[in-house]
């Protein structure tokens, strides 16, 4: 589920891919001025609608690349995140971690994984309790293929230079370290 768009920000969840809407004018800038008329300047307001806007784009411009291997971005990050483990596998808990998603997101993700044959499950040897998943050789190819169409899409963000998109990743950190993401260094 995405989240839809109005003309005074984030609405709806919707499923619908994003098409270009070609309006006339900026949404996000016309809901900026009746915000400021109405409730006073608040520039937070517009910097989380686009933020949402370039989500929804962003995600379908992605899931669009990913679609034909039969993922989405979510399973495309568990793919990735396996391969790049020591032995191509990872405890369930380790992946909800790392993805930052819930223990039932990483499940279900995981399983439909399984059921397309690019990941293996087994129970943890360490832990009696755990389950491992594990990336198949078939999991391996795919993730291979998806990653150099991302990379030639330059995932969605063609737009941006090198530096314009480090500016992006630095920009949002404080964001993620506030929510304790992680530890700041």
């Amino acid at each position: 589920m995405r989240l839809g768009l109005t003309a005074f920000g984030p609405a709806a969840k919707v499923d619908a891919v994003p098409k270009p809407l070609s309006l006339p004018f900026d949404p996000i800038a016309r809901a900026d001025e009746l915000w400021k008329q109405r409730w006073g300047s608040v520039p937070a307001m517009g910097a989380i609608t686009s933020i949402m806007r370039a989500q929804q784009i962003l995600l379908a411009e992605v899931d669009a690349v990913v679609k034909p291997y039969g993922l989405t971005f979510a399973r495309y990050e568990a793919l990735v995140l396996l391969s790049f483990s020591k032995a191509g596998e990872l405890p369930m808990s380790k992946i909800g971690e790392r993805l930052m998603v819930h223990p039932t997101s990483v499940t279900n993700t995981v399983d439909r994984l399984v059921r397309s044959g690019l990941v293996d499950k087994r129970p943890n040897p360490k832990d009696g309790r755990g389950t491992l998943a594990s990336i198949t050789d078939k999991g391996r190819e795919v993730v291979d293929e998806a990653t150099r169409e991302l990379m030639a899409m330059d995932f969605g963000l063609g737009v941006y230079d090198a530096e314009e998109c480090g500016e992006i990743f630095a920009m949002l950190r404080p964001l993620r370290v506030a929510a304790q993401d992680f530890e700041d260094e």
